[in-house]
């Protein structure tokens, strides 16, 4: 693939936030610690502090995680690297999903994975683990339930609650997989086949697609990860003290003119058992689980928090604060929504004394294979021109290739100029016919527009097989009106071309926040 590129500004697809982040306006400098370039991450490494007594938590757990892979000496080296304090990890996160989800998944692991190894290059001293943080706890079945593939939707059905990677592979999963078996590559089919709940097959996917280059894929939904969080989890039922910082941080990026992303709750916790993950919320002196019967006092609930830690499940807010405190984690790759809501969050950071990583937009992207490359080199497309909406692009096409020029801007003046000059002179003979060429003109003006758009018309029509072409374009590379990334399945490129993933990994750059567009080279 040949690679290109254009300012983020160009796309319409990022927030002035977004934006002033990445060009480092200072206003922006407060709500961050390092910026994402490779010379700060010397502060990182320095600034990280993370004990021994944790590293060998972390491990342990980890191992634990594992159990099945003890055969794959890298993976097992990775994991046991995480002991040393010389080792560090950069880490993205995102929902489960099915047969990976959505290009940008995608992505988001290959630029972490790319940027462990520029840092093991800058760095050498030292030894930094890619990371995929897979959110198991996350209840929002719908949201993660289909993958798009080739503008078709292919979506499991269940009746099951709760955490999502607790979900088991059962009969309406077996009926759903019937669907897509056929065309699915082998790796998916062991997965699935042989993993009887969800997270445990997409980290056997996700390791079959990345593991040889040292990912690994933690599960913060983990007793004795979640023990290193109780008094995280303590401050925030007891004195509610990440949301007043987090709604401070918010507040200020709210007084400078920008939109928050996240928006902090008294209680940022969620109870979770067996089927169930419902919000915390204290009334009086009680924390009720919404839409349960189950109740606690306050004595209580710090009772069950000490007994049971894997049963408190962080929201949005406090997430990125337990990744940084069980992970000795250096940065954190996210989409341009996720950078936004880790900017509210630093002053909490700051209050639980936890480095405030390094906030890196992963890289972003668009591919067009060898019938979208060709069609755009036929119309000449610009990179910028790409992410034009149609109707504008139209607009502008249609006139600068028009045999008539159908704005008549020239005539229309020249016509005007004569109806006023003349109604001039007329209406020193009767005043009552200056208003009647006034009329005229604009009868006329009104004539000439319409006769312009018919002339419009005809123009299109004219060129109706270049305007097709361009409305094709379009919907490859912005099906259903949203960015490709967003909705199509790797599977669209994987299955054509099985080096798509090699061509990802020498093609991004963890440092460059520029858009790509990957173009075929045989358009």
């Amino acid at each position: 693939m040949i690679k290109s590129t254009v300012d983020p500004a160009c796309t319409g697809q990022f927030s002035p936030l977004f934006l002033d982040y990445i060009r480092q306006k200072p206003e922006t400098f407060s709500f961050y610690n390092q910026y994402p370039e490779i010379s700060n991450f010397e502060n990182l490494i320095k600034g990280k502090n993370f004990s021994l007594s944790n590293r060998q938590i972390l491990v342990d757990s980890l191992k634990k995680q594992y159990a099945g892979f003890e055969g794959d000496a890298l993976i097992m080296e990775q994991i046991s690297s995480l002991s040393d304090s010389k080792t560090f990890t950069v880490t993205t996160g995102h929902q489960l999903n099915l047969f990976t989800g959505p290009l940008y998944f995608i992505y988001k692991i290959v630029a972490t994975i790319n940027l462990a190894e520029r840092l093991k290059k800058a760095y050498p001293d030292c030894h930094f683990v890619p990371v995929y943080w897979m959110a198991t706890e996350d209840h929002d079945f719908e949201e993660i339930n289909y993958f798009k593939l080739n503008g078709k939707k292919y979506q499991w059905k269940s009746p099951q609650k709760g955490a999502v990677g607790d979900f088991k592979l059962d009969e309406t999963f077996r009926g759903f997989f019937q669907q897509v078996a056929f065309f699915v590559p082998d790796f998916f089919k062991e997965a699935y086949q042989k993993s009887e709940k969800l997270s445990e097959a997409v980290r056997k996917y996700v390791h079959h697609l990345f593991g040889d280059k040292g990912l690994i894929v933690v599960d913060g939904n983990d007793a004795n990860l979640k023990r290193l969080f109780i008094p995280v989890i303590k401050e925030d039922l007891v004195n509610q003290a990440p949301s007043r910082f987090a709604s401070d941080q918010s507040s200020k990026l709210d007084d400078l003119g920008y939109k928050s992303q996240i928006y902090p709750r008294d209680i940022n916790l969620f109870y979770m058992v067996d089927g169930l993950r419902e919000r915390i919320e204290k009334s009086d002196s009680i924390y009720k689980v919404l839409n349960t019967a189950v109740s606690f006092s306050e004595n209580e609930i710090l009772e069950e928090l000490d007994l049971h830690p894997e049963r408190f499940s962080p929201n949005v807010v406090l997430r990125p604060l337990y990744q940084e405190m069980i992970l000795p984690n250096l940065a954190y790759l996210g989409g341009p929504a996720e950078v936004i809501y880790w900017l509210q969050l630093k002053s909490m950071f700051d209050h639980f004394e936890v480095q405030f990583p390094a906030i890196m937009p992963r890289n972003f992207a668009l591919v067009l294979d060898t019938v979208a490359s060709r069609k755009i080199n036929q119309l000449g497309l610009k990179d910028e021109e790409l992410f034009k909406t149609v109707l504008d692009w139209k607009k502008a096409f249609v006139l600068n290739h028009a045999v008539v020029d159908f704005q008549f801007e020239q005539e229309k003046e020249s016509m005007s100029r004569i109806f006023e000059q003349t109604g001039q002179k007329a209406s020193e003979l009767e005043k009552s016919l200056g208003n009647a060429f006034e009329a005229g003109k604009v009868r006329a003006l009104k004539i000439m527009d319409q006769l312009s758009k018919k002339v419009r018309k005809a123009e299109e029509r004219r060129q109706s097989v270049q305007i097709r072409r361009r409305e094709d374009i379009q919907e490859l590379l912005f099906p259903g009106g949203s960015p490709q990334e967003r909705v199509e399945n790797f599977m669209k490129f994987y299955l054509e071309a099985p080096d798509f993933l090699d061509e990802l990994f020498e093609l991004f750059d963890p440092f460059d926040f520029n858009y790509i567009i990957l173009k075929s080279e045989n358009g």
